[in-house]
């Protein structure tokens, strides 16, 4: 006969891809409902872009119908992102679950395009999103996300004065652009930096976010420094070409966040080679190939993905528009939505550590 606890134990064996633990056990199957020879539960991951979903939907359904009169298998999926762990030498920040740093070695390397995309990709998939622009002194972040032209609502709060960001395609910004005008150049010193990268951080109106996506400035500095010591973060990108100067420069970048106890969550080569709009079935290795992949093997790191040089993708950066939105189906958004999913999983794998 079949009951709640016939089917526990049949998914009992079944695990999540990532974290190589029973489905059960992480009381990820719940509100089991048995009504004759139709079940249904609900299926918990631990992302909403999860990367693997349909595959583990299959493994459970699979797995119910090998019971004896089970006749259809009707299955909810749900999220519930986890917590990154707290540190007692830094300060979390109130209803913010991760916080991810996606950094360079150098500049020029399309490390705000894939943060953009990324921070969007995720929106997509039902995450609650924020991404925090740290490029003090080149804000871009604002162009590539269609919000060149807002202004941001400052309010006076219990601890001093509150910043509401920006919203635009489900993901929302704090960054310097919105409070400089255009062409007014940014020339502070480091401890000016580190204020206002911390009030960014705890005095923004956040909400409940799932992840924080932090575009940071290229290079090993103050702003790096400041995030890794202020708030317990769920791990580091790093985004390259592949070219040699620029694997140099993220090799250093990737040993700054190790010495400084930030989980590398993967690599990402970023114009891995280009795709001519004329002839979309070609491609031309500009700046080299197999650089991020070498690297991360030396490295023992994840390879998140490769993405393609588009003009598309060039595009949608200057005006406003992510690719991940305008072309879903070219081949530089099919990766950023493929990393993006990635980093989930590497954020998720790291939090059940």
């Amino acid at each position: 006969m079949l009951d709640t606890q016939s089917i526990l134990d049949v998914l009992r064996p079944v695990q999540d891809p990532e974290l190589q633990k029973s489905l059960v056990e992480l009381n990820m199957i719940r509100n089991v409902q048995v009504d004759g020879g139709k079940v249904s539960f609900t299926l918990v991951l631990t992302t909403p872009a999860c990367p693997l979903r349909e595959f583990i939907v299959e493994d459970c359904q699979n797995a119910v119908k090998k019971l004896p009169g089970v006749e259809t298998v009707e299955v909810e999926v749900t999220a519930e992102t986890p917590q990154q762990k707290s540190l007692p030498d830094r300060q979390s920040v109130p209803g913010i679950k991760n916080i991810i740093a996606i950094s360079s070695g150098k500049g020029g390397v399309g490390k705000s395009s894939v943060s953009v995309n990324v921070a969007v990709a995720l929106a997509q998939t039902g995450a609650k999103v924020g991404l925090l622009d740290a490029d003090i002194y080149g804000p871009n972040a604002p162009n590539m996300l269609g919000l060149a032209d807002a202004k941001v609502m400052v309010k006076q709060g219990s601890q001093g004065e509150i910043l509401e960001p920006a919203f635009n395609y489900g993901v929302k910004l704090v960054s310097m652009a919105f409070l400089i005008d255009p062409d007014q150049p940014v020339i502070w010193r480091g401890p000016m930096l580190n204020g206002i990268i911390r009030q960014f951080l705890y005095q923004v109106e956040w909400g409940e976010l799932d992840y924080l996506i932090v575009d940071m400035p290229p290079g090993t500095g103050d702003a790096q420094l400041t995030l890794a010591q202020a708030v317990p973060m769920a791990g580091a990108v790093i985004v390259t070409t592949p070219q040699t100067v620029s694997l140099l420069d993220a090799r250093r970048g990737l040993k700054m966040f190790q010495q400084l106890g930030i989980n590398i969550l993967g690599i990402v080569e970023n114009m891995s080679y280009f795709i001519p709009p004329d002839m979309p079935n070609k491609n031309y290795d500009l700046f080299g190939s197999g650089g991020g992949e070498k690297t991360a093997n030396e490295l023992q790191v994840p390879l998140l993905g490769c993405v393609p040089l588009e003009i598309s993708l060039r595009e949608g950066g200057d005006k406003g528009l992510p690719i991940v939105i305008s072309e879903p189906e070219s081949a530089s958004a099919k990766a950023l939505t493929k990393i993006a999913g990635q980093i989930a999983a590497k954020v998720s794998l790291a939090a059940f550590a």
